[in-house]
């Protein structure tokens, strides 16, 4: 992958695992796309979904850091004017005005905040899961955007105004499920493949969901 070499705008700490990072935009992008990020000299790059920008000047990334990762420790000492490397957008994980359900668990909510700052939020319903709720990335944005068509669930501790546990539970005693309607997946592996699991059982067709695996 071709790598551009760019310098951090600002480094934002969110709940209590969350990093935001804010770099120029150097290339245009379709909301949903990831991108590569890297550190000269010592990382290759890794991938980012896009989670957010004015599509102007500037992009925003969402991680948390695994201490054993690779490159996350790294990204999370970073500070304004150090610089990154970064790739061209690319992905087909798209945006579109449809009506769509967005589910995401953890930092799988980067590409739908991308998406609500372009503007394609309408017949929207988002259902995002983590553990400690404080982890409601953009919870403010999403709420003002999408009202009673927001729902956090959290597996970790009970919460005001959240569901009690995980997507999977969310969705699975729900009286019923749109069926004609597509569905955008994003999260770990095993959120992703134990939602699809749900959904299909619910009677979702498998061509309407459409996945990305976040790492």
């Amino acid at each position: 992958m071709e790598l551009f070499e760019t310098q951090v705008i600002s480094h934002k700490i969110l709940g209590i695992s969350g990093h935001l990072l804010r770099v120029p935009l150097l290339h245009e992008f379709n909301p949903g796309q990831v991108m590569g990020l890297g550190l000269k000299g010592l990382y290759p790059p890794r991938i980012y979904s896009i989670a957010g920008s004015d599509f102007k000047t500037w992009i925003e990334f969402l991680f948390d850091v695994r201490p054993e990762g690779f490159l996350s420790p790294k990204l999370a000492e970073l500070k304004a004017g150090d610089v990154i490397q970064i790739t061209k957008p690319f992905g087909a994980f798209l945006g579109s005005r449809e009506p769509a359900w967005w589910i995401a668990g953890g930092t799988g909510i980067a590409p739908f905040k991308a998406m609500l700052d372009a503007g394609l939020i309408g017949n929207k319903t988002l259902v995002h899961g983590v553990r400690d709720p404080s982890n409601f990335y953009f919870y403010e944005a999403f709420e003002e955007a999408l009202g009673s068509e927001y729902v956090r669930c959290c597996s970790g501790e009970k919460a005001e105004g959240c569901f009690n546990g995980r997507v999977t539970n969310y969705l699975e005693q729900l009286p019923e499920l749109p069926s004609d309607i597509h569905y955008y997946l994003c999260g770990s592996a095993e959120m992703v493949v134990d939602t699809r699991d749900v959904l299909i059982a619910r009677g979702v067709l498998f061509n309407n969901i459409v996945a990305e695996i976040y790492f």
